[in-house]
């Protein structure tokens, strides 16, 4: 089973493989801090992107099941933090 994280940032999507234990605490900590940059990693390759989180900003995690298991059905994606969970 192939899973992809996904990670939305204010309406704006990032896919992560996993695993994403470390990034979850790196953007904590700069919530917690009251606001810190933290990059993220791309999806296969390139250097990522810093994005500027704050407390308050909508941030919502989703793993996704991208293996392809043969099913014509779409695989729903199952959230790790309820929806519309704002650090």
């Amino acid at each position: 089973m192939a899973i992809v994280n996904r990670l939305t940032v204010d309406g704006r999507d990032y896919f992560l493989p996993d695993p994403v234990t470390d990034l979850r605490a790196k953007i904590l900590a700069a919530v917690q801090a009251g606001g810190g940059y933290v990059n993220i990693p791309p999806l296969r390759s390139g250097p990522g992107i810093d994005i500027l989180f704050s407390p308050g900003m909508p941030v919502v995690w989703t793993q996704i099941d991208v293996s392809g298991g043969g099913d014509d059905e779409p695989t729903p994606s199952t959230p790790t933090e309820e929806e519309g969970y704002n650090l």
